[in-house]
């Protein structure tokens, strides 16, 4: 019977995209002890469609719940987070909408035979089926569905689950269509094939365009525009704003650090004197003891000396803060052991003595995991490889310090027991916990409150416009530096923290001063100097680009009357080039040797039939030059048949094709984002 924390822990890894919305009338009804009074905030739009707080929240709550709940998230977990929330409500407007316009629907009748497995369901597959063996078991679905009436958790997640099960359906019936829609020509295969199976060689000469001063070519600004006008897709942008900010360093005074030294040393001489170890570390924020057992090489030259040869190091300064270390307790054991283990639940006690014992008496220990482990290494008799003892948490390696080779020990850690065996040790070495007191060179408060005045006499002084801020920044020698944020981001490039500034850039006008922020160690002020909402980049943004752009393709035209002549040596005797040989070239190859990263040139190469090996080609205008080349011979190992060349050009057709589906529906949904006010 599957428990529900067992059912929490396998859903959460699972489900990449979770229908929101379940809490939805809860929440509603709830505006007011929530602060809204009536006032619902948007936090974006879907499809033209708002989203507002109560719906996000809906939806940001399910997904966090899968996540593991509560807990503090690093940034990359958190924006993960934030992802899947917009994947979630991107099914609800968009996905679950479209698909019923299109017709395709599960009805109660397939639904209930994708419980019984008649139809394959991903979902239920992955959240019902044996971890062990993999195979669905539709009895752990009959027990799983006889709590749901009972535990309001279960009926949660039950609803969920079903949801995410009946959207993953529809959704391969919709792919089903796509894939049913690709199909590939015999020309395609024919050319396929070639391409796969034709080797190319031969010589080439090319004009590099830096041979050509700037100089020599003009790019008038109505050309600019031309360019501009035909190639406008290419600047299409997310709304952004742009801000100045100054950066306020928090760092250490001569003072500070003779401060910092003197209280190191004075901890220092307690620390490596103290015969209440434990005790010191207690009463000392700055001093730990590892969980782990290392060696003498893991550590630094003069610490390892000393630690080995049984004395204490420092205090000494190791880079950016006062270290000491002493020994805590030596083992010799060895430096790797090869483990199996068979992982039970916590509540199997009794069944763990007894394997136990039986692995004690000589069983085939890989068979036992093999039918009774919880863990995915049960497919592979519990094997687990060579781990370096240094490794081991401190209920294994106290577990592990006397076990030798064939010994199975009982492990109890966490919410799971752990039967291991020792299936082979490395050479006994030296091992050593170790105790350390370290006191990093930073600023004091004192330095901190100077610091932050500063900032804030600056931020008085830049208050009401771009202009006094960059008056305010000249007159206290302070180098502004500058950021865009674009709609959905988090984070400052190069900026620690910076999500605070980020949520006031986003609701701020242009000309706002802000506040002062700490951003890492030090505090920041800003100012929004540009809001910018265009749907494509203003001509004047993008005009050095082009005039690039531009200059190459004219540097091209001159080039290529430079490269004239009847044979190829002809050609790079006129051009003052030297002609130079490629080899071993194939249709799918992504760098030529000599050539480079040359796709145009490449293509044209490859595109060369047999009957033309020998013949000039014409100038063919690259990424770094302008080329010409003749093909001296094409090999054939005709590897690649017709009939494998299909396979593999549908199948890759196919799933371009839905890939390309899933991408262009995110994108036609134009979603706005602007959750970062609030979450």
């Amino acid at each position: 019977m599957a428990s529900l924390n067992t059912m929490r822990t396998k859903f959460g890894v699972i489900l990449s995209v979770i229908i929101g919305g379940a809490l939805l009338a809860f929440i509603l009804s709830l505006k007011t002890e929530m602060g809204f009074s009536g006032n619902d905030p948007k936090v974006g739009e879907i499809d033209g469609d708002k989203i507002l707080y109560s719906e996000y929240l809906a939806a940001y709550d399910d997904m966090k719940a899968q996540m593991g709940g509560d807990g503090a998230y690093d940034d990359e977990t958190a924006n993960q987070l934030i992802s899947a929330t917009w994947q979630s409500l991107l099914a609800n407007h968009v996905l679950l909408p479209g698909l019923e316009s299109l017709g395709i629907a599960v009805p109660e009748s397939e639904r209930e035979a994708m419980l019984r497995g008649e139809y394959p369901s991903n979902v239920f597959q992955s959240v019902f089926g044996n971890p062990t063996t993999g195979a669905y078991d539709v009895a752990v679905v009959q027990d799983f569905l006889a709590q749901v009436q009972s535990n309001p958790q279960t009926l949660k997640m039950w609803e969920i689950i079903n949801r995410q099960a009946l959207l993953d359906r529809k959704m391969g019936k919709y792919l089903a269509l796509v894939r049913g829609g690709v199909n590939v020509n015999d020309l395609e295969v024919a050319r396929g094939a070639e391409a796969e199976n034709n080797t190319y060689k031969g010589r080439y000469a090319v004009c590099r365009y830096s041979s050509v001063a700037d100089s020599l070519v003009n790019v008038s600004n109505s050309e600019i525009k031309e360019y501009y006008k035909a190639h406008k897709a290419q600047y299409k942008q997310s709304p952004y704003r742009s801000a100045s900010y100054v950066v306020f360093e928090v760092n250490p005074t001569e003072s500070d650090k003779a401060a910092i030294e003197e209280e190191a040393k004075s901890a220092g001489a307690t620390f490596v004197a103290t015969a209440d170890l434990k005790g010191f570390v207690r009463e000392n924020r700055h001093a730990a003891i590892a969980g782990r057992f290392i060696t003498a090489a893991q550590l630094s030259g003069d610490e390892a000396k000393a630690l080995n040869a049984g004395k204490p190091f420092g205090p000494e300064l190791v880079g950016n803060e006062w270290k000491a270390s002493r020994v805590v307790e030596v083992r010799n054991v060895p430096d790797t052991l090869e483990l199996q283990h068979l992982v039970l639940a916590y509540s199997e006690d009794a069944l763990a003595d007894s394997l136990l014992t039986v692995a004690r008496k000589g069983a085939d220990f890989a068979a036992l995991a093999a039918q009774y482990s919880k863990a995915e290494s049960a497919e592979n008799g519990g094997n687990i490889g060579k781990l370096p003892y240094a490794s081991l948490g401190s209920e294994f390696a106290d577990a592990l310090k006397t076990a030798r080779r064939g010994n199975v020990v009982k492990i109890v850690a966490g919410n799971v027991i752990q039967l291991v065996k020792v299936v082979s040790t490395g050479a006994v070495k030296k091992h050593m916990q170790i105790a350390t007191l370290s006191y990093p060179v930073e600023a004091s408060a004192a330095t901190r409150r100077e610091i932050h005045t500063q900032a804030s006499q600056f931020a008085v002084a830049a208050a009401g416009s771009v202009e006094k801020f960059n008056e305010a920044a000249s007159a206290q020698s302070l180098s502004p530096r500058v950021m865009n944020v674009e709609q959905g981001e988090r984070a400052v490039r190069g900026l620690d923290n910076s999500l605070e500034v980020v949520r006031w850039a986003v609701d701020a006008k242009v000309g706002a001063v802000s506040e002062i922020f700490k951003a890492g160690n030090d505090y920041v002020v800003a100012v929004v100097t540009a809001i910018n909402n265009n749907e494509y980049k203003e001509v004047g943004e993008v005009a050095d680009q082009i005039r690039t752009a531009l200059l190459r393709d004219k540097k091209a035209v001159l080039l290529a009357e430079k490269m004239q002549g009847a044979n190829i040596d002809e050609v790079a005797a006129n051009a003052d080039v030297q002609v130079n040989n490629f080899d071993n070239t194939k249709a799918g190859a992504y760098y030529v040797p000599g050539i480079g990263v040359e796709p145009r040139v490449l293509g044209a190469i490859t595109g060369v039939a047999a009957d033309k090996t020998g013949t000039l080609s014409a100038p063919v205008k690259g990424n770094t030059g302008v080329f010409v080349f003749v093909v001296d011979e094409i090999s054939s190992d005709d590897a690649q048949t017709a009939e494998a060349e299909r396979v593999k050009l549908q199948a890759r057709s196919a799933d371009m094709a839905m890939r390309r589906a899933m991408y262009a529906i995110q994108e036609l949904s134009d979603v706005k984002d602007n959750s970062v006010k609030y979450f």
